[in-house]
């Protein structure tokens, strides 16, 4: 009995764990970035640094200051989650999410 309750809360645990986030670069902390797939802790430094500057205008501005960040990185990106004022970046497919509209 144990064994089958450890093996549903690791299954609980994995199926959260993979749940989509949207999180915006001119709002997240740096944990917060992080958790984006394709965003890592020089990465993220990165989008801290130039958001201190001045917060992004749009994905042309995210994707023209942030070094590393082309087209198809950006696409990717929206893809897993990030946006930029609350946008996703346009030619990125939609992805329902379970949400409801």
């Amino acid at each position: 009995m144990m064994k089958k309750l450890m093996l549903a809360v690791a299954f609980l645990m994995a199926t959260m764990g993979s749940a989509f986030a949207e999180v915006d670069v001119n709002k997240a902390d740096q944990a917060a970035l992080d958790s984006v797939k394709g965003i890592g802790p020089a990465k993220s430094k990165a989008i801290m640094d130039e958001r201190a500057k001045a917060p992004f205008k749009d994905w042309a501005d995210f994707e023209s200051r942030v070094k590393g960040i082309g087209e198809k990185n950006a696409i990717r990106l929206s893809e897993a989650g990030l946006q930029v004022n609350g946008k996703s970046r346009e030619g990125a497919p939609a992805k329902d999410h379970g949400a409801k509209k």
